[in-house]
C-alpha cells in the first residue's frame, strides 16, 4: 500500500474519532453518567423524562395503521436474526480457534440500553430492544465476516464497494498475483497477533 493511501486511512480514522468526540460533547448536556456499567441520569432529568412518557393506549391510537399492520412482519424477523446469532456463535466456537483468530466480542456490538429511558412506553422500549439487537447483530456479523475475509481472501475488489469494512483498505490489490501467497500468510499472522 502506498504512503498516500496510508495517510488517507489515518485521516479517516482521525475523523471518525473526532466525530465520536463531537457526538459525546453534544450529549453532555443530557447529564447522564455511566457508573459500573449502569446509566445514571440526574434525578431532575429522570423526572422530566417520566412526565414526557406517552400512555400505551394513547400511543396505539396515535400510531399510523401501516405501522401497526407492518409490526408483525418486522418482529417475525427476530427468528432469522436469532438463527444468525446462533450460527455466528457456532461458527466462531469451531472455526476461529482452529485458525487462531480471536473471537469477536458480541457484547461490544449488541447494546441494550435505550429501554432504560423513562420517557419511552412499553412498546417504544420493545422497539428499541429489537432495533438494538438487529443492528448490533448485523455489525457483529460484519466483524466476524471481515476477520474471516482477512484470513481466507484479503484481496480488494475491483469495483467500488459501498460502505466497506475497515480491514479491506489494507487488503492486497486486485490482480496482484505476484505478492498474493506471501501476503496472505502475512495477513493471517497479523490477524493472529492482533486479535488473540
Amino acid at each position: 500500500m502506498n504512503a498516500n493511501i496510508r495517510e488517507l486511512i489515518a485521516q479517516i480514522t482521525a475523523l471518525e474519532e473526532e466525530l465520536e468526540t463531537s457526538l459525546r460533547k453534544q450529549q453532555a448536556h443530557i447529564l447522564y453518567q455511566i457508573k459500573d456499567g449502569k446509566i445514571r441520569f440526574a434525578e431532575e432529568i429522570e423526572e422530566a423524562q417520566r412526565k414526557m412518557k406517552q400512555n400505551v393506549l394513547r400511543w396505539l391510537l396515535d400510531s399510523r395503521p401501516r405501522n401497526l399492520l407492518s409490526a408483525p412482519v418486522i418482529y417475525a424477523m427476530v427468528v432469522p436474526l436469532a438463527v444468525l446469532d446462533m450460527g455466528l456463535w457456532i461458527y466462531q466456537s469451531i472455526c476461529f480457534p482452529l485458525y487462531r483468530i480471536g473471537k469477536v466480542n458480541r457484547g461490544a456490538y449488541i447494546i441494550f440500553d435505550r429501554h432504560h429511558l423513562k420517557h419511552l412506553n412499553l412498546f417504544e422500549k420493545l422497539n428499541c430492544v429489537y432495533c438494538g439487537y438487529a443492528n448490533g447483530l448485523i455489525a457483529y456479523a460484519r466483524e466476524v465476516a471481515s476477520r474471516t475475509e482477512q484470513y481466507w481472501c484479503p484481496i480488494k475488489h475491483a469495483g467500488k464497494i459501498l460502505d466497506r469494512h475497515s480491514r479491506s483498505y489494507n487488503f492486497i490489490d486486485y490482480g496482484d498475483a505476484e505478492n498474493y501467497r506471501a501476503r496472505v500468510r502475512e495477513y493471517r499472522e497479523q490477524l493472529n497477533r492482533d486479535t488473540l
